[in-house]
Formats: structure tokens, C-alpha cells, sequence
């Protein structure tokens, strides 16, 4: 038995759901979303609570269990609180500044590096060493910060580079003479 597929998920006020088939659509006040679960899970809907339960008892079918479950629950979530992804810019230099809705980083490279904000994502920048990424979609604005981590990530002598809030880089001692 999975101990997270078994958990239910709670709809708050505000968020209608829709399953048609293995498809559960999930709309609220910071977007729409929807995904298809596995042909292994059934996904019941009754007094504003999601319930998953697995079709049988194959190996494959207590994977795609909790993993359903959450990412259902990451729809949920997603469509009422969002998400988001701090990164930090440390460096002599190194800065972020908005370009309408994209974002525009000064990372100690010859040019400025240009990222383009996909749908549904938006950038906040509240100092030029901070970006915040917003979004509905969990996948989407983890994996930006990511990529924008990967353009220049933290070097550990220094320590200068992209990281994410709160990220503890692991430093290097210098050569000795």
C-alpha cells in the first residue's frame, strides 16, 4: 500500500474539478491545468475531496499510485497558491533587471543573457541580486530555475554564480604557497 496514494486531496472553495477518463482538469484562480493519470489509477471525485486507488495490485500500478496522487495535488495547489523558486546572484557585477516580461542577467559574460518567460510564468525581481520565479505548473518553474542556475552556477572558491535562496555552497580552500 502506498502511504502517500492513500491520502486524499482536499479542494478548497474557488477550484472546480472535471475527470473525463483517466484526464482530471483542475481550474481555480491562478490558471487551468489538467493531466492524465495512469491506466493503472482510478480517480474519484465526491464531497470536494480527490481520491486515487490503485485498479489492481501489479508492481507498476503501486508506482504510478503516490506519484499520481501528487501530481494531482500539484495541480490543485498550483491552481490556487502557485508556486515559486528563489535564486540569488552572487557576484561582483553580476545583477537581474526585468525587459518587459522577460528577465535580463549581467552573469560576467561579454553580453547580457536574455531568458524568456514561458506561458504562464512570471519573473519578480525585488532586488537586482534576487529573482523570484512564479508560476502555476510545479514542473515548469522548477525546471527554469534550473536552467537559469545551469547559465552560470557557484563556483566554490568564490562562491560567485547563481544559487537558490538559501543554498549552501560548499567552498574550496585556495592553493597554498
Amino acid at each position: 500500500m502506498s502511504r502517500i496514494g492513500k491520502r486524499t486531496i482536499s479542494v478548497p472553495k474557488g477550484v472546480t474539478v472535471n475527470i473525463d477518463g483517466q484526464t482530471v482538469s483542475v481550474k481555480g484562480p491562478k490558471g487551468e491545468r489538467s493531466w492524465t493519470v495512469a491506466d493503472e489509477i482510478e480517480v474519484k471525485f465526491e464531497n470536494d475531496e480527490i481520491n486515487l486507488v490503485a485498479r489492481n495490485d501489479t508492481q507498476r500500478a503501486r508506482a504510478m499510485w503516490g506519484l499520481s496522487r501528487t501530481l494531482v495535488d500539484n495541480l490543485v495547489v498550483g491552481v490556487t497558491e502557485g508556486f515559486e523558486r528563489k535564486l540569488e546572484l552572487v557576484g561582483v557585477g553580476y545583477r537581474a533587471a526585468l525587459k518587459g516580461k522577460d528577465l535580463s542577467l549581467q552573469l560576467g559574460f561579454s553580453h547580457e543573457v536574455d531568458v524568456v518567460a514561458p506561458e504562464g510564468v512570471t519573473f519578480v525581481v525585488p532586488k537586482q541580486t534576487e529573482i523570484s520565479i512564479q508560476g502555476a505548473d510545479k514542473q515548469v518553474v522548477g525546471e527554469l530555475a534550473a536552467n537559469i542556475r545551469k547559465l552560470r552556477p557557484p563556483e566554490p572558491y568564490k562562491g560567485k554564480g547563481v544559487r537558490y535562496a538559501g543554498e549552501k555552497v560548499r567552498r574550496k580552500e585556495g592553493k597554498k604557497k
